[in-house]
């Protein structure tokens, strides 16, 4: 994920929003509403309003949007600027009606709220706040500066003051809340929409490296019998051209390039095979495939197996699915125990008849407390990172995409996690191992499934064990 996703709400992030076309249509409804509303109140009601002013109000804005529909493509998206400027205009015409037809006595100055509520759900905070302030002071002013309705006999119908006063009161509050609830709703969805794509990503680049190994170890297996059988001839010509120096070279070369085309594909395909009957394998070694890219960057990983450590061979391990889900989420649990640990992280295995557990614990200083019932959502975090070269912790900033994309990958596969901090309790002491004794104070994820959901298509797996399958074009 790069740097400029650490804000998803910067201005360069909610900009070209809203299509001409939306605006303009919306516009013409609220024409519409406005035409009917004022032949309404004149000829139904028979208020006493200007109503050729209130007609020339409402041309005005008819003439914007003709204006906009035939200069501009209609599938134009507006930029902030202009977003925000038809806002005001919209705005704008709307308290001009409502001026000449009552004020704050009018029931349709609620109409108001409509472009503060626009702004705050696809602009930016300073468009929002340009619209909420420009209402409040519309309103305000409206408050005190209007022509009343009256009706044809001259009677004036005007509200008490105390209503026109909460009147206010509730537009001011509602314009304030309804922009804060809208934009907050707004802001959540479009962080989920950008984290849920980065799992989309994560999990495609996952299932392709799968499948690239799966292509590249097939390769190797079925080259296997014509790599052997080039190093054997290859080896009985270098023993029977011993008289012949510069020929048993040749020889001697066509054997050391067959090893070298072995070890490059056996290389190649240590990230994955199509073989169906390794799609499962033990949980213990698809944990460890999970955290084998991370045993190298300077901390010690440490394994537990139904509380032996080390590579104690355990009866009865659980067979699981080799799913990128499963492999990618793991890994991402990994990668954030090693990025804020000190010098150990612990990956606790464990199961029994009914559930498999995993525990991911670290040395480092934990999850903020404030925190915790948000870990696992994609918005901004801080965490106290440990940096060796200062000897200190630092705060470090991050989106949560990675647990976010690990609990959403490893939540599909049927598990349940959970976020805790550790006490401070040591781990058990094992005589006879040169491991240390770490005491895991920092974060601890814990992920669990119901064994039956992970081993349920295992037996047909190995019923049905048949050819190895052709990959998809991965183009």
């Amino acid at each position: 994920m790069s740097h400029q996703a650490t804000n998803l709400h910067a201005r360069e992030a909610r900009s070209d929003w809203i299509r001409l076309r939306t605006l303009i249509i919306l516009r013409w409804l609220a024409i519409s509403g406005q035409v009917c509303t004022v032949i309404f109140a004149v000829y139904y009601l028979e208020l006493a309003i200007p109503f050729r002013l209130c007609l020339l109000v409402i041309t005005a804005s008819v003439l914007f949007n003709l204006l906009a529909t035939f200069v501009l493509p209609s599938n134009k998206r507006l930029s902030e600027r202009e977003a925000m400027m038809s806002l005001l205009f919209d705005l704008g015409q709307l308290v001009i009606l409502l001026y000449l037809t009552g004020g704050l006595n009018n029931p349709f100055v609620l109409l108001i709220l409509a472009p503060v509520t626009i702004a705050a759900t696809a602009l930016t905070l300073y468009a929002t706040l340009v619209l909420s302030m420009t209402a409040i002071i519309l309103i305000s002013i409206l408050s005190f500066y209007y022509i009343p309705l009256t009706t044809l006999s001259g009677d004036i119908l005007e509200l008490p003051k105390i209503f026109i006063g909460g009147m206010w009161v509730a537009l001011a509050i509602g314009i304030l809340f309804l922009a804060s609830y809208a934009r907050r709703v707004t802001a959540e969805m479009f962080s989920m929409s950008q984290a849920l794509s980065a799992t989309q990503m994560a999990l495609a680049r996952e299932y392709q490296l799968t499948a690239l190994g799966g292509v590249v170890a097939a390769a190797a297996h079925e080259m296997g019998t014509p790599l052997a059988t080039i190093k054997l001839v290859s080896s009985e010509l270098e023993s029977e051209l011993e008289q012949y120096p510069e020929l048993q070279e040749d020889a001697l070369l066509i054997k050391q390039q067959a090893e070298r085309l072995g070890h490059i594909l056996n290389d190649m395909g240590r990230t994955g095979k199509d073989d169906l009957l390794l799609k499962h394998a033990p949980i213990t070694e698809v944990v460890r495939e999970a955290a084998e890219p991370h045993e190298n960057r300077g901390k010690e990983l440490i394994f537990l197996t139904n509380k032996q450590i080390g590579n104690a061979y355990v009866q009865n391990t659980p067979m699981v699915p080799r799913h990128p889900e499963i492999i990618h989420g793991l890994r991402n649990l990994v990668q954030n125990a090693v990025d804020f640990s000190n010098a150990v992280v612990l990956i606790d295995v464990t199961w029994d008849d009914t559930s498999i557990r995993i525990m991911v614990g670290d040395d480092g200083s934990g999850y903020p407390v404030d925190l915790l019932d948000r870990i696992g959502d994609p918005f901004i975090s801080k965490r106290k990172k440990y940096t060796p070269r200062d000897h200190a912790f630092t705060d470090y900033q991050g989106m949560g995409l990675g647990l976010f994309i690990a609990k959403t990958l490893l939540e599909r596969s049927g598990a349940e996690l959970t976020f805790t901090n550790a006490a401070p309790n040591p781990l058990p002491q094992k005589p006879g191992h040169d491991l240390p004794d770490p005491r895991i104070t920092g974060a601890i994820v814990g992920v669990k499934w119901k064994r039956e959901e992970l081993e349920k298509d295992l037996e047909i797996v190995r019923e049905a064990l048949g050819p190895n399958q052709q990959f998809e074009n991965l183009s």
